[in-house]
């Protein structure tokens, strides 16, 4: 006899399927930010950044440029999660070297996995302008974790 056990997709199938069917993360919605590429190990996100981003000093803020980093780093780790693993963003590093207004254009975060372990992945990411200048670069630690069933009203004491 045997039994059919559904099998879980892989961190890559995951995004594979976010990509193909043109969904995008909610605060990638809100923000403008898309992904628009991945492979194992690699993603990237762009976004055309307007005032409604900026700081009081006329620039993009620095936390919409984190966002995409974030985003472009944890997507390129979320390629090599194993089926029923997740992650969480333990630390962000992002150094900004070029600021952006609007006249940046399209602006494009390249997120690369620099290494996947059982407890810990670790990535990092690249911010250019469309005219292809760096304008930011990110290193990220992020937490594996095997992903746990969640438990519905009946069973939570």
């Amino acid at each position: 006899m045997t039994t059919d056990v559904p099998v879980k997709p892989d961190g890559l199938a995951q995004v594979r399927v976010l990509l193909a069917t043109g969904r995008q993360p909610p605060l990638g919605e809100k923000l403008g930010i898309s992904l628009v590429e991945v492979e194992y190990g690699h993603a990237v996100f762009e976004a055309i950044p307007d005032g409604t981003s900026y700081n009081p000093m006329g620039t993009v803020h620095g936390g919409y440029i984190s966002a995409i980093l974030d985003s472009a780093c944890g997507i390129a780790a979320h390629t090599g999660l194993k089926p029923g693993f997740g992650y969480t963003t333990l630390e962000l590093k992002v150094s900004f070297l070029r600021a952006l207004t609007e006249s940046s254009g399209k602006i494009r975060a390249v997120g690369r996995l620099v290494s996947m372990g059982g407890r810990a992945a670790f990535s990092e990411a690249t911010l250019t302008n469309e005219k292809g200048q760096l304008c930011a670069t990110a290193t990220s630690t992020l937490l594996v974790f095997e992903l746990r069933p969640r438990k519905t009203g009946s069973e939570k004491a």
